[in-house]
């Protein structure tokens, strides 16, 4: 661990090295997202809006964030077991917030003031906050939108220097036309921050504590006000109901489209993929529309992913052909591996290179052979199988007794025949055959064919039933 991590500290132009202190507002309850969870716990790409703005955060190397929690505080501490946690029992207002939380606030530190419900603020534009902080100044994020509806209006003189900030409902006309607005997230030296929200009244339309109103505080001060501005609109967005929420969420996975495309990805519509987790991607790789990938997914050079797959936490070798409709967990493909349409490939199966699994396969802590394949209709469940083996249509391996699971082995160069059960623990050794609709319950030894047929019958001159 640096200095610079252990102690918190992050080095801005003009300052040397100062300590970051994260301080997060996530008391909302969310009333319009309807929903038993705080607001700031429902996901984005499969992460909460809080994990989100945590993570924007970790490459600044601060301090252990401070997050200023309300309704369901129990939950958001549990989901983010490494922060400090301020409770704010009472909603009343952003200002209230940061007054709930000033005793844990360092004095010697710089803190950042951040929302759980923006989630998609980058890392770069919060450096861009502190550098405007540098000097004893008071960093303030701003925005210019054309319709500033809601938010705050930046006041400035006639120099350009900004003088106070005005909330929406507080403004005049004069005000209201002012497209420059406030953000909400600023970044100020801990001592002055902590004097001016203990000054703050609530003599406003809102009856709040605004937290806005310390920057005529800082300008009386003396203290300049420096602002900066986000690359991207999305970065301020924050998400009051499910409408919002959605439109963030495809605003961020467009985000991670569009630097998938840049390393070479060919994506069939950038619009249509969800990433909810981490993928990677090597080079000539094509994913068609509706793909789905969840958790840590590693897709190599040459891979071809079809129309309406889910991928969680699997690793896929060069050149396999992934086709349409196929779910796949916790699995490895090797290299020129072809699976699918329709398959299902479960915890623990690892399929070698060259091996196949058709439509309507089933796996399930199984390793397939190289060359192997299991084309369709099949369960291979706790398997091993060799080395260029076919294993036929409608095959099962019977591997639960109802308490346990047994394993099946089959080794290089077997052919099993259709509709074969074969009922674990079983061995059919290398060479081995099994013709079609055997149910085999022993092992087969090398180079022997298994038969459990019952003898055909035929009844001559038979009349087939009629309806009556």
């Amino acid at each position: 661990m640096t200095d610079s991590q252990a102690t918190g500290s992050a080095s801005i132009k003009g300052s040397g090295s100062i300590r970051i202190q994260p301080l997060i507002l996530a008391a909302g309850k969310g009333t319009r997202m309807k929903s038993d969870l705080p607001k700031v716990l429902l996901q984005i790409a499969g992460k909460p809006m809080l994990g989100h703005v945590l993570d924007a955060t970790k490459e600044l190397n601060t301090l252990a964030p401070i997050v200023v929690t309300g309704f369901g505080s129990d939950q958001v501490q549990q989901s983010f077991p490494d922060c400090i946690f301020v409770e704010q029992t009472e909603q009343l207002g952003t200002g209230h917030a940061v007054q709930m939380a000033a005793d844990a606030i360092p004095a010697d530190s710089l803190v950042l003031i951040l929302y759980g419900d923006v989630p998609l603020i980058q890392t770069e534009t919060l450096q861009a906050v502190l550098e405007a902080a540098s000097d004893g100044k008071l960093g303030l994020l701003t925005a210019h939108l054309q319709d500033a509806t809601g938010y705050g209006r930046i006041v400035r003189n006639g120099e350009g220097a900004v003088t106070s900030i005005v909330e929406h409902k507080d403004a005049s006309a004069e005000q209201l036309a002012i497209k420059e607005i406030n953000t909400g997230i600023l970044a100020a030296d801990a001592k002055n921050l902590v004097k001016w929200v203990s000054a703050l009244n609530n003599n406003n339309a809102q009856g709040e504590y605004y937290l806005t109103d310390i920057i005529a505080m800082a300008v009386a001060d003396g203290v300049a006000i420096q602002t900066a501005h986000p690359a991207n609109q999305t970065e301020i967005e924050g998400a009051n109901d499910r409408a919002q929420l959605a439109e963030l969420e495809r605003a961020y996975q467009l985000q991670l489209a569009k630097k998938l495309m840049q390393g070479g990805t060919a994506l069939a519509d950038p619009n249509r993929i969800d990433i909810r987790g981490k993928l990677t991607a090597g080079k000539n790789v094509s994913i068609d529309v509706n793909c789905i990938f969840e958790g840590d997914v590693a897709l190599s050079d040459n891979v071809t992913i079809e129309a309406n797959c889910l991928i969680r936490n699997s690793n896929i070798g060069n050149g396999s052909h992934i086709k349409a409709f196929s779910h796949i967990e916790k699995t490895d493909i090797g290299q020129g591996v072809d699976v699918g349409p329709y398959a299902r490939l479960r915890e623990g199966t690892e399929l070698a290179d060259n091996s196949k699994i058709g439509n309507f396969v089933e796996t399930k802590k199984t390793k397939l052979g190289k060359g192997s394949k299991i084309n369709h209709l099949s369960y291979a469940g706790d398997t091993e199988i060799g080395e260029n083996t076919n294993i036929g249509a409608g095959t099962i391996t019977c591997n639960y007794d109802g308490a346990n699971k047994h394993k099946t082995k089959i080794g290089d160069n077997v052919f099993v025949g259709s509709n074969s059960a074969l009922v674990a623990p079983v061995e059919l050794k290398d060479d081995s055959t099994v013709g079609a609709g055997s149910t085999i319950t022993k092992d087969v030894e090398e180079n022997t064919l298994a038969l459990t047929r019952s003898k055909q019958s035929q009844i001559d001159g038979w009349k087939r039933p009629t309806k009556k």
